[in-house]
């Protein structure tokens, strides 16, 4: 018997990089910005 894990193709970790790449790359920009702008206050 097979599971869902087993049954998956390889298309869906493509979709799955592709999703966390969308949310993953403004969250690290936005955090990057609101550091810089931390730092910029400190000065």
């Amino acid at each position: 018997m097979q599971t869902a894990r087993q049954t998956g193709s390889t298309g869906n970790g493509i979709k799955l990089a592709l999703a966390w790449g969308f949310v993953g790359i403004p969250l690290v920009w936005g955090v990057v910005q609101t550091l810089l702008n931390t730092l910029k206050a400190f000065h």
